[in-house]
């Protein structure tokens, strides 16, 4: 009995990230702060960079702080009270992936998730600090330079797993960072495409307005009434 308890730990640990994953912060915060919802304008994504784009700093930043600390919190989590139940590096990476999973498929918004950018960094931070000072300061570059949170992203998710194999070591935190690496790229499949087209938002830019219905051209007034011939 004990000894399938203990087994089932790491499941029952990753699906508890899961589910605080699913706490899509830029739904609960927009909903909060009476802004609309994030996945009505602009990319659509639920995420601090599309709710900039409401002209809400406020909310942007709250958006990234929360999004972060779920993941961040996750695996600290499991890093600090984990030993005790047996529970090392293997399942803190786990329920850091689940974490982020919740966030791209959360199960309490409908499975419409956002991009994972900001979760993925929190992750990152309790994983390995220093891997995230490197990862952050990365994306700092890149967003710097080109103004494309899209594109700093990308890259970010491209070094990050390459820090840690050839800084680090190899391991579960390694196999975490290449699955999330991968996913985080793929959500940004449609971003891609629009930097190559150079249509891409950068950072800051408003959501477009809603086009306003065209007027409907009003037609002269005829007379139903017919002349008399005289």
């Amino acid at each position: 009995m004990q000894t399938a308890l203990q087994n089932a730990l790491p499941l029952l640990a990753a699906l508890a990230g899961y589910l605080v994953g699913s706490l899509s912060f830029a739904v609960i915060v927009s909903r909060a702060m009476g802004l609309s919802d994030p996945r009505s304008y602009g990319s659509g994504n639920p995420g601090a960079t599309n709710v900039l784009r409401s002209g809400n700093k406020a909310a942007a930043i709250l958006t990234l702080v929360f999004d972060a600390l779920k993941g961040y919190l996750s695996v600290l989590a499991v890093v600090i009270w984990g030993p005790r139940f047996g529970l090392g590096e293997g399942t803190a990476a786990l329920v850091g992936l689940a974490a982020f999973l919740g966030h791209l498929w959360p199960v309490f918004f409908r499975f419409q998730g956002g991009k994972g950018v900001a979760t993925a960094a929190g992750v990152i931070f309790g994983l390995n600090p220093l891997l995230g000072v490197a990862t952050l300061a990365t994306w700092l570059i890149i967003a710097g330079f080109s103004r494309y949170s899209s594109l700093a992203a990308i890259v970010s998710a491209a070094f990050a797993p390459m820090y840690q194999l050839f800084i680090w070591e190899a391991g579960p935190t390694a196999l975490a960072l290449i699955i999330m690496g991968l996913l985080l790229v793929w959500r940004h499949m449609a971003n891609i495409n629009k930097l190559f087209a150079g249509t891409e938002s950068k950072i800051g830019q408003k959501a477009a307005a809603p086009a306003s219905p065209a007027a409907k051209p009003v037609k002269p007034h005829r007379s139903t009434k017919s002349r008399k011939k005289s």
